[in-house]
């Protein structure tokens, strides 16, 4: 099932990811940036509230919907990201500005 849920998600990269606000649910749609294996891949500012957020608790639910299918899927946020990663990432979303 795992393994389903995760090919559905290389397939659907626009998702709804939510965190937490104090003890209030703060929901927002998100891309994913890069999968590998069960990793995936976002990209948020330090500027930004979702990024205070994660900082304060890193639990997350994401949801991707399409065609009647719903994946749901929970886990943490880690932001050791490798520098090769990371800049991968930038260079092939077209939706980051590229980081110098």
């Amino acid at each position: 099932m795992l393994n389903k849920a995760l090919h559905f998600l290389s397939e659907h990269c626009e998702i709804a990811l939510a965190t937490c606000q104090g003890n209030l649910p703060k929901m927002r749609i998100f891309q994913i940036m890069r999968q590998e294996g069960n990793m995936l891949y976002f990209a948020t500012s330090p500027e930004k509230a979702v990024w205070q957020e994660l900082q304060e608790n890193p639990n997350v639910e994401i949801l991707a919907n399409a065609d009647n299918v719903s994946v749901r899927c929970s886990g943490m946020v880690n932001f050791d990201v490798e520098d090769d990663v990371r800049q991968w990432i930038y260079e092939n979303n077209p939706v980051l500005p590229l980081s110098t």
